[in-house]
């Protein structure tokens, strides 16, 4: 399938936004771009189990709006590469080809926005390297400090997060995955609002998640989070930051979105009272 249908930035169909690759921090990432290289930058960070087609609905009102867009593949994932060891996907790793890849703009910084595991990096890029971020957008994933001390004592966010826990098992999470044409992957889109995600949508997923290793690059972010885990230096972010919240997350407590706006300098919350997880595709606007 991953041959069948494209997964690269033909799937907007807009000859102005394109497919690039880049190397940054000793990986190759395959980027989509759009706008004018002289305007300020913006990074689309995606999450599990997404690639840059996540961010498809926001690449050109971004354009529109004077900004020069850039919206990786992140390692591990659809058509960037995918190391093997699992010291690859380190949280400093991941920070660093964010970093990487803004410094290949010929600029110091950028505004970076993320969802999921696209905004727990985004957060970790603030800590890690204050000085690349000019603004921070975090779409339901919380603070790390934040999200340490619910998950290691509050039961109900251990139940929701029973899947980090199992992803740390050798082979079986790809397995699982991958019975069924990718069945549990595609559930937990359908966790969305009904008719968030097109047969043709999902379509895409499954020819990402059918790369080779696709699966496994995806869940070696989670294997990493246990086996190497990495704080980063600070824990108070100085960027001004929006985090903007779906109600519905099924995945995490409501409660961490304003605790976490506590670490930042200059922080607002946006509640979407409808929206699930999945609130940049059920709300783009």
């Amino acid at each position: 399938m991953a041959d069948a249908v494209a997964t690269d930035a033909s799937l907007v169909d807009d000859p102005e936004i394109s497919s690039e690759y880049r190397t940054v921090n000793g990986v190759r990432l395959h980027v989509v771009t759009a706008g004018d290289k002289d305007d300020p930058p913006v990074v689309l960070l995606h999450g599990f189990p997404e690639f840059w087609y996540g961010w498809h609905r926001s690449i050109e009102p971004l354009v529109e709006a004077g900004y020069r867009v850039l919206v990786p593949d992140q390692r591990g994932y659809n058509r960037s590469e995918k190391p093997e060891d699992t010291r690859a996907y380190r949280a400093s790793e991941l920070s660093g080809d964010i970093v990487g890849l803004i410094a290949s703009t010929e600029r110091d910084s950028a505004h970076v926005v993320g969802h999921d595991w696209g905004a727990a990096i985004a957060w970790d890029v603030s800590l890690r390297h204050p000085d690349s971020v000019d603004r921070l957008g975090i779409l339901n994933v919380t603070h790390p400090v934040v999200f340490k001390q619910t998950l290691t004592s509050n039961p109900r966010q251990m139940l929701k997060s029973w899947y980090v826990f199992f992803f740390q098992i050798p082979w079986m999470p790809e397995w699982f995955h991958r019975r069924g044409n990718f069945r549990p992957l595609v559930w937990g889109l359908r966790s969305s609002k009904p008719g968030t995600f097109t047969e043709t949508d999902l379509d895409r997923y499954r020819a990402a998640w059918d790369r080779e290793r696709g699966v496994t690059g995806m869940v070696n972010w989670y294997r990493a989070l246990f086996q190497h885990p990495e704080d980063p230096p600070r824990e108070r972010v100085e960027a001004p930051t929006l985090v903007i919240w779906g109600e519905r997350d099924t995945y995490l407590l409501s409660k961490m979105a304003p605790e976490s706006i506590e670490y930042c300098e200059d922080g607002r919350l946006e509640r979407i009272p409808e929206g699930t997880h999945w609130v940049h595709h059920e709300h783009p606007k």
